[in-house]
């Protein structure tokens, strides 16, 4: 029998300071500028600072990119632009500096870390510190099989909340979240349309690489063939996870509750990183508190996991790439607004008038004559 329980993160975690919030919200409003007047970069000042506990809140100075990778076996139906097994592949990219992520990583001087959790393909190939957290080669095709077996998920799990224990320790103070991986797409839109309750053609979108029509109505039927498998598991977290998620995506919603945990932010990549923070809402309710949702990726999946979270994505740029690169473009966003409310000075106090010490003497009018 296992002994992870996951009703202990409903007690462990949190919300972001309330009182210090209210603080935060009173330095705003003596500051020069008109409350309101720098739009969602005052929300933004806010909730980092209750998210830190501190007003005047401190510069995110140690943030990083975490990417979770894994193969998925609903990749052989074709459901994606790219071959099935290949996601070690753009791992071995982003590594060498040759993805989205990677460049803009660089421009922003944020270090980027990848975890393998499921890559197919051989773990020799990679760097130790990249797949020492690896649960097996590859997940299993979620519309005949379950993803994991109980003991996987459970590993891939206690993998994540690891990554987010390694990370607080290190000092990291902000993390953006993301993945890469082959026919992860097709798995998010399984898990948000079994937790939100609804079809699967509402949830099934276009992918990083885009695909044609005839792919698009392959991945529909792959999560409408998987959804039959999540229903039944709906009430059992882990168990949802192992029947229709991914080694990848059962760290990422590990990840996500440990770092609520640690009180450490977190924003929000693509629909991948969004089904897991559905997940994990559905383990901690208090959990959404501590995310950001970086940006619109257009993926529907992705809409209607932050839509029932109340998370609203920072930018809308229409970058689907995946892999980091959205959630990292909403990185100046934050740093910006914690620059904003720290250093912007406060209104000098106005004088009040001095009361006058002596009274003047009545002027006598003329009597009338």
């Amino acid at each position: 029998m296992s002994s992870l329980n996951l009703d202990d993160f409903t007690d462990l975690i949190e919300r972001p300071d309330g009182g210090v919030r209210r603080d935060a919200e009173a330095r705003r409003e003596r500051q020069i500028v008109p409350p309101g007047s720098l739009g969602r970069l005052d929300d933004l000042g806010e909730w980092l600072a209750a998210a830190q506990g501190a007003v005047p809140v401190r510069p995110v100075e140690r943030p990083r990119v975490v990417l979770f990778a894994g193969d998925h076996g609903v990749a052989e139906l074709g459901v994606s632009a790219r071959p099935a097994g290949s996601a070690g592949e753009l791992v071995r990219e982003v590594l060498e500096g040759g993805r989205p992520v990677s460049v803009l990583a660089r421009r922003l001087g944020v270090p980027v870390r990848v975890v393998d959790m499921a890559l197919d393909c051989d773990p020799q190939a990679l760097p130790e510190d990249v797949v020492k957290h690896r649960v097996r080669r590859g997940s299993g095709r979620i519309d005949i099989e379950d993803a994991l077996t109980a003991e996987e998920a459970e590993a891939a799990f206690r993998a994540g909340v690891a990554v987010a224990d390694e990370e607080a320790d290190s000092g990291t103070d902000l993390v953006v979240l993301g993945d890469v991986s082959v026919g992860g797409t097709t798995v998010a839109g399984v898990l948000v349309a079994a937790l939100c309750g609804t079809d699967a053609s509402v949830v099934t979108g276009r992918g990083g690489l885009a695909i044609d029509d005839l792919v698009w109505m392959r991945k529909c039927a792959a999560i409408r063939d998987a959804l039959r498998r999540a229903r039944p598991v709906l009430g059992d977290q882990l168990q949802l996870l192992a029947a229709v998620g991914g080694a990848d995506v059962a760290a990422m919603t590990g990840f996500l509750l440990q770092c609520a945990v640690r009180k450490t932010p977190v924003i929000l990549d693509g629909v991948v990183a969004a089904a897991c923070a559905l997940v994990a809402q559905r383990i901690a309710f208090r959990a959404p508190d501590w995310w950001l949702a970086g940006h619109n990726s257009g993926e529907p999946g992705q809409a209607k996991a932050l839509d029932r979270m109340a998370l609203e994505p920072l930018i809308d740029h229409g970058v689907s790439v995946g892999e980091g690169a959205g959630g990292l473009l909403a990185l100046p966003l934050v740093q910006a607004a914690a620059a904003l409310a720290a250093e912007l000075p406060e209104r000098p106090e106005e004088k009040q008038p001095t009361e006058e010490l002596e009274e003047k003497e009545p002027v006598e009018e003329p009597e009338a004559e």
